[in-house]
């Protein structure tokens, strides 16, 4: 992950109201891995170790294990969504808005996909008493050698 934290308290203003506004207490590890994510302003994807990583190059003192706890919470918060590219990968994302994605095979990248990547022809037919949460759709690629 390569994540620029813009300059320190305009990094640190955007994590606090990004953690506001999924009404999550501004604990220190939460703005730590928060400044990581939206302190520059721009969308990622990362994977817990990828978070893990940078936090450690920026001298942030965290387990995987609360990097992993604290990503949940953000998700659960709907400040972040979950994708999962196979059993044993996920990826989060800081756009929440609907929208697809490209898996890189190749390297393990995700990113975003255009929006006329996917278009879906009607809604999927949904089971009595259930409704839509959201639709994902990750398009796995290889690049030609």
């Amino acid at each position: 992950m390569c994540a620029s934290t813009g300059t320190g308290s305009q990094a640190l203003e955007r994590a606090e109201a990004w953690l506001a506004s999924g009404s999550l207490r501004p604990t220190r590890q939460r703005l730590a891995l928060a400044r990581l994510l939206v302190g520059d302003g721009q969308d990622r994807h990362v994977t817990a170790e990828s978070l893990h990583e940078a936090a450690g190059t920026s001298d942030v003192s965290v387990s995987l294990a609360t990097v992993y706890n604290t990503l949940r919470a953000f998700c659960q918060a709907g400040l972040m969504h979950e994708i999962t590219v196979d059993g044993s990968r996920s990826y989060f994302d800081t756009r929440v808005d609907s929208h697809s994605h490209y898996y890189w095979e190749d390297d393990g990248q995700l990113t975003d996909a255009p929006n006329k990547a996917v278009q879906l022809a009607s809604k999927p037919d949904i089971p009595e008493g259930a409704t839509l949460s959201r639709v994902d759709v990750v398009i796995r690629l290889r690049r030609e050698s």
